[in-house]
């Protein structure tokens, strides 16, 4: 069994004030059986995880973790609470394997699926994303990780106007929910699935509930608009981070670059600036590091500091990483 974690330093890795990022975590003695695996996280949890709060970010390479199954005993050895993907609020399309462990998002593989904090855009988001890469791309697939703490203090200091009106006032977002399950569009669950509800009065009760305002449409889709979520985040040490959606929807969601207001705004209803969206997409790249999966990686993410996405990907092996969440 390896003994305590053994850090090292990679290709492109970036180095902030506080160290590198991210964090990698290689394994020394490759006989050590997936029992074996469980005891030593559960024995080196505390480091970890004090990594993972300086870090943002850890990536395991070489464990024994080759599976859906290996992948789900490898993320309870953690402790946290199960976030299942079923009562979340995302209507990104995912595949379970196990009560905790199911597919990225099954967007199709040109698309890319730009920086966002998980389920951001809802009231409801994990703590920590555990991703597995079960099989790596050909070509691409790529998992791009941004630091938000350090994406916000260079908009403090480039714009901070700016960044005190996403401070104060939060973000609305609106959502489109299919009457029926899309899979083939990657952001198609029906608003059935999404609310985990049947009907439309047991729809409209449980958006009532949770702060949202709504309105069908004449082929029985929805229409949802959030109450007011957070745009900035303050982490227990003090550290703002950037914790929203914006690059995601901006770049990525159906016809928002033409007319941002048809999908995100302040808190007041007030139109974010473009060329403010602009700004912030080109600041996140400076901190931003494609993760190049290798077969077997695992990579444990704390949502509140820590964005990602996917780049889109080619070639004839099908790219497959799984996820876990946790609360």
């Amino acid at each position: 069994m390896p003994e305590q974690p053994n850090f090292i330093e990679i290709d492109g890795q970036l180095s902030f004030e506080d160290g590198n990022f991210p964090s990698v975590v290689v394994n020394t003695q490759p006989n050590i059986s997936p029992c074996e695996l469980v005891d030593w996280v559960q024995e080196h949890k505390p480091g970890l995880e004090l990594e993972l709060s300086r870090s943002g970010a850890l990536l395991f390479r070489g464990f024994p973790v080759g599976c859906a199954e290996s992948f789900d005993s490898f993320s309870a050895a953690f402790g946290y609470p199960n976030f299942t993907y079923q009562e979340s609020l995302s209507n990104a399309v995912r595949i379970n394997f196990t009560e905790r462990v199911f597919t990225a998002n099954e967007a199709p593989k040109e698309v890319e699926i730009y920086l966002h904090h998980e389920m951001a855009q809802t009231p409801i988001s994990p703590d920590k994303l555990f991703f597995f890469c079960k099989t790596a791309a050909d070509h691409g697939g790529a998992t791009p990780i941004c630091r938000s703490d350090q994406l916000f203090n260079a908009l403090q200091q480039k714009d901070p106007a700016l960044a005190k009106r996403f401070s104060d006032k939060g973000l609305k977002y609106t959502s489109h929910m299919p009457a029926k399950d899309d899979h083939a569009s990657g952001q198609g669950r029906s608003w059935q699935s999404t609310l985990s509800v049947q009907t439309k009065n047991e729809a409209e009760t449980k958006l009532r509930e949770l702060g949202y305002s709504w309105s069908w449409s004449d082929d029985h889709s929805l229409k949802a608009i959030t109450p007011v979520l957070p745009a900035v985040r303050t982490l227990n040490n003090g550290v703002k981070v950037f914790y929203n959606q914006l690059v995601a929807a901006y770049m990525g969601w159906e016809g928002v670059r033409d007319n941002p207001d048809k999908a995100i705004c302040f808190g007041d209803d007030s139109s974010i600036p473009i060329d403010g969206l602009e700004q912030i997409v080109s600041l996140a790249t400076e901190f931003t590091y494609d993760l190049e999966w290798q077969d077997g990686d695992v990579v444990l993410i704390d949502n509140k500091m820590t964005m990602h996405g996917r780049r889109s990907y080619s070639g004839e092996r099908k790219r497959q990483v799984l996820v876990a969440l946790a609360a």
